[in-house]
C-alpha cells in the first residue's frame, strides 16, 4: 500500500501508527526506511516522533540498534539504503512490516529486495505489510507512478490512497499552504495539490532518446568517471562507466552514494577492483590546492596500481552535457538495465533544472573523455600513415 501525494497529510505518522500496530504480539518485527542515517535523525521525523511516543513506556531503545524493544519481545528498527549495497545489511532478517518513509528517494530496486525479507512462521497470526508514502517528484518519481498511481496493469494486492492537506487536522493548514505558494510552480503543484503528473523537465536529455540494452558490446574501450562530494549531507558521489565501439556508447553501470568522505573512498576503491586495472578512472578535479590534493590522495592511498587521471573541467554543466545531449538525441547512447537505469533516466530528464545532476555529470565526463580520446586515436593514425 502506497500513501503518497501532497506534503502535510501525516504520511510519517501514518507509517508510524501502521509499524506500532501489532507490537503487543511475541516474534512481530517492524522495519521503517528512510534514504539516510540523517533523514531518520532530524528533529521530527521518525526516529525523533518514536521516542516523543514511547518515553515512559515500558519500551527499551537501543541506540546501537536504533530498535525499540517491547515487553511482548517485538521489535520496531529503524534502517536506511542509502546505497544499492546497503540492502544486503537486511539480508538475514525476518519483518512483518517494512516502511519507506519519501519512497520517491528510493530505486525500485531497492524497494523490491526488501519484499525478500517479508515473511512468518505458520503460526503468527501478524499480516505482512509492506507500506510506504511519499510526495510526487525525486529520482524514484517515475517508478513510483508506475507501480502505483498509473500502473499499466491493475494489481489487486497493491493499493493506493492519496494524500491531501486536508487529511491532517492537526496542522495550521492555512499557514502551510501559504508557504507551499511561495514555491516554483512544479513544486507547488507535487507538494500542495499531490500532482504526480506535473515534473520539471529539461529538454536536454529527454526520456524517450535512450535505448536500453540487455548487454553491451565487449570490444569497445570503456572508463569509468567519478564526480566526488565532498560531504556527505550534500550533493551525491556518482561513478559512471561507459563504453564506445563504432560510435555507439553504452552506459555500463552507475555508482550513486551520499555518504562520509571515508565511505566513498571505500565504494570507489571496491568499484575499480571490480573493474580492473584496465579501465582508466578519470576524476573531477574541483578548483584550487583543495582539488589538486584529492586527486593526489586518490592517486596515492586509495587507487594505487590504478590509471587515474584528474579532470579539470572548464564551462557550465549545461555545456559539458551537450555531447551526451546530442548522441542520445541521435539514438547512439544505450542504458544497459541495472538497479540505478531508471534512476538516471528520471534525472537526465529534469537536467539542468532538477535537484541532482551527479549521475549526468558522471556519464557527461565518461563519454567525452572517450570522444575525445577517438579523435586523438584518429589524428595520430592519420600523421602516422602520411609520415610512413
Amino acid at each position: 500500500m502506497f500513501y503518497g501525494g501532497a506534503a502535510g497529510g501525516g504520511k510519517s505518522v501514518a507509517l508510524l501508527m501502521a509499524a506500532l500496530q501489532y507490537v503487543m504480539l511475541p516474534g512481530y518485527a517492524a522495519l521503517l526506511l528512510r534514504k539516510s542515517y540523517t533523514d531518520l535523525s532530524l528533529p521530527g521525523a521518525l526516529m525523533d516522533s518514536a521516542k516523543e511516543w514511547l518515553a515512559g513506556t515500558d519500551a527499551k531503545w537501543s541506540d546501537r540498534d536504533k530498535t525499540w524493544t517491547f515487553p511482548s519481545g517485538a521489535t520496531l528498527t529503524f534502517g536506511y539504503l542509502e546505497t544499492d549495497m546497503d540492502k544486503y545489511r537486511y539480508q538475514s532478517t525476518e519483518f512483518q512490516f517494512v516502511g519507506y518513509d519519501e519512497l520517491t528517494q528510493f530505486d525500485e530496486d531497492q524497494y523490491l529486495y526488501l519484499l525478500s525479507r517479508m515473511r512468518r512462521s505458520g503460526d503468527n497470526p501478524v499480516p505482512l505489510r509492506m507500506r510506504s508514502a511519499s510526495n510526487p517528484g525525486n529520482i524514484g518519481h517515475g517508478w513510483v507512478k508506475d507501480r502505483f498511481i498509473a500502473p499499466v496493469e491493475i494489481d489487486p494486492e497493491r493499493a493506493y490512497v492519496p494524500a491531501s492537506l486536508a487529511d491532517n487536522p492537526y496542522l495550521s493548514r492555512d499557514e502551510y499552504a501559504d508557504n507551499l505558494r511561495l514555491l516554483d510552480a512544479v513544486t507547488q503543484a507535487q507538494l500542495l495539490n499531490g500532482d504526480w503528473d506535473i515534473q520539471a523537465g529539461g529538454n536536454l536529455l529527454k526520456p524517450q532518446w535512450w535505448r536500453i540494452l540487455d548487454a553491451w558490446n565487449r570490444a569497445g574501450r570503456s572508463v569509468r568517471y567519478w564526480d566526488l562530494a565532498a560531504t556527505k549531507d550534500g550533493d551525491w558521489t556518482a561513478g559512471a562507466r561507459v563504453a564506445v565501439h563504432e560510435g555507439q556508447y553504452s552506459v555500463i553501470d552507475i555508482q550513486h552514494i551520499r555518504a562520509t568522505p571515508l565511505e566513498v573512498e571505500h565504494l570507489v576503491r571496491q568499484t575499480a577492483q571490480l573493474d580492473g586495472p584496465s579501465i582508466p578512472i578519470w576524476i573531477e578535479q574541483e578548483p584550487g590546492s583543495s582539488g589538486v590534493n584529492t586527486i593526489s590522495h586518490y592517486q596515492r592511498n586509495v587507487l594505487p596500481g590504478y590509471a587515474v587521471y584528474a579532470d579539470r573541467v572548464t564551462g557550465s554543466k549545461v555545456e559539458r552535457a551537450g555531447p551526451l545531449s546530442s548522441a542520445a538525441q541521435a539514438g547512439n547512447v544505450g542504458l544497459v538495465k541495472g538497479a540505478w537505469t531508471r534512476a538516471f533516466i528520471d534525472e537526465a530528464s529534469l537536467f539542468p533544472d532538477g535537484a541532482h545532476d551527479d549521475m549526468v555529470d558522471a556519464v557527461s565526463g565518461a563519454l567525452g573523455k572517450l570522444a575525445v580520446s577517438d579523435s586523438s586515436r584518429f589524428s595520430i593514425g592519420r600523421v602516422g600513415k602520411v609520415r610512413g
